[in-house]
């Protein structure tokens, strides 16, 4: 098994979707990259803890490559806007891919710019080092799948899935 962690907004939205592709045995929401250790929702959302919202993806690559994983990536969120996605704005809501060695590097760079000419805007995605990752609090946990008739889920998480199971699964 291998893992990688990203960044595309609100991580429910991302942990409902890859929840649901083939060769993905675990998806779990957390917080990296900012200055405060085992940081809290409150901490994270208040926008000066330097984390970002994440979730950690674990695979086999057996069954779906990093390739297709940076597909869905850039098909379920919008990364050439800073720091927002739709009605979540806040530098924890920024895109980025967080490399654990030089290989996650190269095919994050090669996928972004493969992806570039699907945008009108310049992608603005960060493709840095993972410091670390800090898995968030239970409650955020397999959220969508919890609490499917939240309004936001409802109408914001649903959203991401619908594009997900459009392109990938018909």
């Amino acid at each position: 098994m291998e893992n990688i962690v990203i960044g595309g907004g609100c991580f429910w939205c991302l942990e409902a979707v890859y929840q649901l592709v083939d060769g993905v045995t675990e998806v779990e929401s957390g917080y990296t990259n900012g200055e405060i250790e085992n940081p809290t929702y409150r901490q994270v959302c208040e926008g000066d803890s330097g984390h970002v919202e994440v979730v950690k993806i674990t695979f086999d690559p057996a069954k779906i490559s990093l390739e297709k994983i940076f597909e869905i990536f850039w098909v379920i969120h919008d990364p050439t806007t800073l720091n927002r996605q739709g009605n979540d704005s806040g530098t924890q809501y920024r895109s980025g891919i967080y490399f654990q060695n030089e290989l996650e590097k190269k095919i994050g760079m090669a996928s972004k710019e493969l992806y570039q000419s699907s945008f009108t805007n310049p992608i603005i995605t960060e493709i840095v080092p993972l410091k670390h990752f800090y898995k968030a609090e239970n409650y955020h946990q397999n959220y969508y799948r919890d609490n499917p008739n939240a309004s936001y889920c409802a109408y914001v998480v649903k959203s991401k899935v619908d594009k997900y199971l459009k392109k990938f699964t018909q």
